[in-house]
């Protein structure tokens, strides 16, 4: 699936990603009038994300986030209590998006090839889609309370124990010849976050999410997929996952590496 198609497939606007947080934390938002909501929620934690980006969500001020959004102190405060309660709403809402799209994904397939193959093409459409969010969610976990800090860690052994899981149940299957699934899920996940983290690269180089995510599919495919696998499904090469160029470039390379 290629970014355009998922982004047709998957609504993912800021506007629908407020709309949910609305639902999510509607007994705590003082404002009933749902368009009114979504509108300064966008505005909010548009604001909010710029002033994170420029001098750190912990340096910012109420009064910083009231000028940045054109919004009044009320007005902030019937949202919500304070910069703990919008760290809240953050960080919970991000984790929840991101974890629901994976799961509607993931359930459209079966084997542990397809399902490897769709959860990392997902992870990095998802923060194409959402960069601000995930790219703050990396950057301020530093600077977070203990508290916020040991659920941002949580979160990110969550989707590290995502690749893990399907590692070990390809590898029960006889489709994965890894030694070490969760060390391959460490690097998968790593590899994925290069991508929001240090997408200045990328763009300095024309790498668009589409061909990040063919060569990355391809790269782990290639390491991870047994050739007994290989051999019995008698699969096509193509442009897509390990059977594209680089995935026979580095099917070569992984199958010496078990030998060796």
């Amino acid at each position: 699936m290629s970014f355009d198609e998922f982004s047709c497939k998957v609504s993912l606007s800021r506007k629908d990603i407020c709309r949910e947080i609305f639902e999510e934390h509607r007994k705590n938002i003082k404002i009933k009038k749902e368009k009114t909501v979504v509108k300064n929620l966008v505005r909010i934690l548009d604001a909010a994300m710029r002033i994170s980006n420029q001098k750190g969500f912990q340096a910012m001020s109420m009064r910083n986030l009231s000028q940045e959004a054109g919004l009044s102190m009320g007005g902030l405060y019937a949202y919500f209590s304070g910069k703990e309660d919008l760290l809240e709403m953050l960080m919970s809402t991000g984790h929840t998006t991101t974890w629901r799209v994976l799961e509607e994904r993931l359930a459209e397939v079966s084997d542990p090839v397809s399902k490897l193959r769709v959860a990392i093409q997902t992870h990095l459409y998802l923060s194409e889609v959402m960069h601000p969010w995930f790219y703050f969610s990396y950057m301020e976990a530093r600077h977070l309370g203990e508290k916020q800090k040991e659920r941002a860690k949580a979160g990110e052994l969550e989707t590290e124990n995502l690749f893990a899981h399907i590692l070990e149940e390809g590898r029960g299957k006889g489709f994965f010849a890894v030694e070490d699934s969760q060390m391959t899920a460490s690097a998968i996940k790593t590899m994925v976050q290069d991508w929001y983290v240090k997408r200045w690269k990328y763009a300095k180089r024309k790498v668009s999410v589409d061909r990040y995510a063919r060569f990355l599919v391809a790269f782990v495919e290639a390491y991870c997929v047994a050739p007994e696998y290989r051999r019995q499904k008698a699969l096509k090469l193509s442009d897509h996952g390990l059977y594209g160029q680089a995935g026979r470039d580095q099917a070569g390379r992984g199958a010496q590496r078990r030998k060796a």
